[in-house]
């Protein structure tokens, strides 16, 4: 607890401004783009205009500060948001709640993909309303800044990230000013926050309640300030969205303000968010707004490494490389992720070419997502919370019309381009569906034994004097969080025609927990100095280091005297002062002898498959490869059963 005590803690200028950096990045830069979806190609009237306010304005009252700012920051993990998070502690209440975190997660991953080039794209076409700068091509530029961005990313942030909050307190300051220019002008756009307005505008415009999907767009964001709750904190995440949320609205405000006060009855690919800027402002405008874009393409591409790195931890994702390139608390870069995060945001770039085609695919998945959040949220209400079931299910109902209506009014985004988000969505799924149920069925035909039995046949061949020693210290890696139990296919390789002989036996298991921190271990000796059984309980956002943990171990138990026999002899020599020691990893891979039924032998041909691109065991426990053996072993699960081979004898030649 006390990762999350100390961000509660700290409530000073210091924190909120670090929190303003950090998560509002994607809602903030809403304003960019959230009006010109809104009005498009339409003839700007009042209704439009005002219920348009209106409907955003209520938008992020009930989305993002009852759901997403009171409610769901309460789901804390010890400090830690995010949909994995809250799945961890609700798990153990529902075996089906495995399928929403993942299509959580899956969808929130694909529409991150075109956050990035949608803001970026938005803030750089501001550059066509300069005369001596609308010659410039957006795209080529749009792609060297993102391309950027993603390359900075194996150097770490750290040193970047200390000015993003200067960066979006910048930003969402000229927000408020700009705003505020135009309201004064125009005060009875103020009007527009009456609810009657949306109300108008949903049911009495013709097609209003489509326009949900644009605005919609305005809190796409949401999802992001409870992902990243780890890094800043509950209290300073509201407290900072009081001022963010008036920002936001008094934007909107002033670009309405402008929109009801121009010539024009049409916007024509017009931007109201830089038409309203004074000519003198607008250079600086865009710069700003291509900073704050930049600053939003970093939080989404950092939320995106710490949501993978959680789903390699809780069995979700194959395993990865996983780098921490600053010394910075939960500060990761995980390569692959940030190559298809690239090589996504590209071709959503090239495809879509403006910001205005992009909107037209934006935020559909996302919806999918946030009513996966609210499903999960419930859970926790009932069982964490101990809330009155009823409550909750009147917020569950409450937040499941507003999410499927947003869904609903984003559906017909799905020809417009919203199939790429889903499409990409679903191979996300994909992977972490094949991966979670492949080690699942892996897991249940897994043959465990009782390590008791083979004590006594141990100790006699580390005794054997005639076998040749393998190594003084040889560790097993275990699936098994049983202390008496362990893999028969283990048994077997320590018995193979060539037995591996040691003075001491060690079974170690990592055991993933529900805490993103624990890092703890459990020791029981089942023959004193000979057979040693490690539970290592290690939290599920921490990489593991198995090297590093297991000669801790042992230092700290020949310290305090608890292995007699490594007092006297622990393998090392006067030429080497290390001790002798040997990992032994178990490698599996499907035999033909195979015979499945049709959706377990796709879910396991799939995984294995899948597990060629994955990362290597010893790199994931965390092991150097001169100290690990790799056995490459048969796996039958299923063996086949309908053999009939006929010996045909010949007649014997005269």
């Amino acid at each position: 607890m006390q990762h999350k005590q100390s961000w509660e803690a700290k409530i000073t200028a210091a924190s909120l401004l670090i929190a303003l950096g950090i998560i509002y990045g994607d809602i903030g830069t809403s304003p960019l783009y959230v009006f010109k979806a809104i009005i498009g190609e339409r003839q700007i009237t009042e209704a439009l205009v005002f219920g348009g306010v209106s409907c955003v304005f209520w938008t992020l009252v009930f989305q993002t500060s009852v759901k997403y700012v009171w409610l769901t920051l309460k789901a804390d993990n010890e400090g830690e948001g995010g949909i994995f998070s809250l799945y961890s502690l609700i798990r153990r209440y529902g075996k089906k709640l495995v399928i929403p975190t993942m299509i959580g997660a899956a969808t929130l991953l694909a529409d991150g993909i075109i956050t990035p080039a949608v803001s970026v794209t938005s803030a750089i076409e501001g550059l066509g309303m300069v005369e001596s700068l609308s010659h410039i091509p957006v795209v080529p530029v749009v792609i060297a800044i993102i391309s950027a961005i993603f390359f900075l990313q194996r150097f770490g942030t750290e040193n970047v990230g200390k000015a993003f909050g200067p960066i979006m307190a910048t930003w969402f300051m000229m927000l408020l000013f700009i705003g505020l220019s135009q309201i004064i002008k125009y005060p009875s756009v103020l009007d527009a926050l009456s609810p009657v307005y949306a109300y108008e505008l949903l049911v009495n415009y013709p097609h209003g309640f489509w326009l949900l999907g644009a605005v919609f767009l305005c809190t796409t964001g949401a999802e992001a300030l409870y992902s990243d709750l780890g890094h800043c904190g509950r209290k300073n995440i509201r407290i900072t969205w009081g001022f963010v949320k008036t920002c936001l609205v008094t934007n909107y405000l002033g670009q309405a303000a402008w929109l009801l006060h121009q010539d024009n009855p049409l916007l024509n690919e017009r931007n109201p968010f830089f038409e309203m800027m004074p000519g003198w402002f607008l250079i600086i405008g865009i710069i700003i707004a291509t900073l704050a874009a930049i600053v939003a393409s970093q939080a989404l591409i950092s939320g995106s490494f710490t949501l993978i790195n959680e789903a390699i931890n809780l069995n979700f994702w194959q395993r990865a490389a996983v780098k921490q390139p600053t010394e910075t608390k939960g500060q990761i870069y995980i390569p692959s992720v940030n190559m298809i995060l690239w090589l996504g945001c590209i071709l959503v770039i090239l495809y879509f070419q403006s910001s205005s085609r992009m909107e037209a695919a934006y935020g559909l998945a996302i919806t999918i997502t946030m009513m996966m959040t609210t499903y999960l949220l419930s859970f926790f209400l009932i069982y964490k919370m101990k809330w009155n079931k009823i409550l909750v299910f009147i917020l569950l109902i409450t937040f499941g019309i507003i999410e499927i209506s947003f869904f609903i009014a984003n559906i017909v985004k799905f020809q417009e381009g919203g199939y790429i988000t889903v499409i990409v969505g679903g191979i996300f799924f994909a992977i972490m569906y094949l991966t979670y149920f492949g080690k699942k069925i892996n897991h249940r035909y897994t043959k465990y034994t009782d390590l008791g039995k083979y004590s006594n046949l141990i100790t006699e061949l580390s005794q054997d004097e005639s076998i040749p020693k393998f190594a003084t210290h040889l560790i097993y890696m275990t699936k098994s969080l049983r202390k008496d139990q362990i893999e028969e296919r283990v048994i077997d390789s320590i018995f193979a025609q060539k037995p591996k002989r040691a003075d001491v036996y060690w079974f170690m298991h990592i055991h993933r927990t529900d805490s993103p921190y624990t890092l703890n271990y459990e020791v029981t000796e089942l023959v004193d100095d000979k057979i040693i059984k490690i539970i290592l309980n290690v939290g599920f956002r921490i990489q593991p280091r198995t090297e590093l943990y297991f000669k801790n171990i042992i230092n700290e138990l020949i310290q305090n005297k608890e292995l007699n026999l490594h007092l006297r002899y622990n393998g090392s020599t006067k030429y080497n002062s290390n001790f002798d020691f040997k990992f032994i990893l178990l490698e599996k891979f499907l035999s033909v002898e195979n015979e499945f039924a049709l959706r377990e032998g796709l879910i396991l041909k799939s995984y294995f498959f899948l597990k060629r691109f994955a990362q290597k065991d010893q790199k994931a426990f965390g092991i150097d490869k001169s100290d690990v053996l790799i056995e490459q072993i048969p796996v039958l699960y299923q063996p086949y059963q309908q053999l009939k081979l006929i010996r045909k004898y010949c007649e014997k030649p005269f």
